[in-house]
């Protein structure tokens, strides 16, 4: 076993697992999607940080909530770029002490961009429709993520991994969105239309993908940086 995956005190032998080869494909699934949360990240944090950056939807949300908007948005963009991140398996392997940082990151960005968001849900124009939409992808967000913190503080790593899964597919429900919208309008679909559908789309497939992955891959031993960590006492 290397010096780099060497278990530290009251670390099991049977609790190290060395580091196998990732697969091709999912090497190319990290990147694609890595590329399209930074894009996302990167027009979020313009809201924040540009007004410029605003058109005139974002403006008004500013002005009526400023708030849980600017929450929402700064938030939603650190949580995008941490879960990216923590999602490389190599890097969760190999650093995780920085995967410890970022989780605790990931964690605060959710619960400011999804305690914001579901704020946000309730002032929603768009009808109760969209506001049902988005409020229970802001609660099946902050759900996912601390039950996937409250698996990690317990050691059950395999769970943690799991539900960590579930809660940045509904971080990508940013990226779902910001696509689905152009795609809309060039099908010429009225924009409030299909902006109520889109609160549902935006996140619904993305759960439903994460469990379909969940359920199909096959199921070995956890490789999360936690299994090198000492067991909880």
């Amino acid at each position: 076993m290397s010096a780099a995956l060497r278990p530290g005190p009251g670390v099991t032998a049977t609790r190290a697992v060395a580091i196998g080869h990732t697969p091709l494909r999912l090497h190319l699934g990290w990147t694609a999607m890595t590329l399209l949360a930074l894009a996302v990240a990167g027009y979020g944090a313009a809201l924040v940080l540009a007004p410029a950056a605003r058109n005139g939807f974002i403006r008004a949300l500013l002005e009526a909530s400023w708030l849980p908007a600017l929450l929402h948005f700064g938030g939603g963009s650190i949580a995008l770029v941490a879960g990216a991140v923590q999602a490389h398996r190599g890097l969760r392997l190999r650093r995780p002490a920085l995967h410890r940082w970022l989780g605790r990151v990931y964690l605060l960005a959710v619960l400011a961009s999804g305690g914001a968001g579901l704020v946000l849900a309730t002032r929603s124009s768009a009808g109760p429709i969209a506001q049902w939409g988005f409020g229970c992808l802001a609660v099946a967000w902050l759900a996912t993520t601390l039950v996937g913190w409250r698996h990690a503080r317990a050691g059950r790593y395999a769970g943690h991994r799991d539900w960590m899964i579930r809660s940045y597919a509904l971080t990508l429900a940013a990226v779902t969105l910001r696509l689905l919208l152009p795609l809309s309008q060039v099908a010429g679909i009225p924009f409030m239309t299909a902006y109520v559908a889109i609160a549902w789309l935006c996140w619904l497939p993305n759960l439903l993908l994460a469990e379909w992955f969940l359920r199909t891959r096959p199921r070995g031993p956890v490789r999360a940086t936690a299994a090198m960590e000492p067991a909880p006492r």
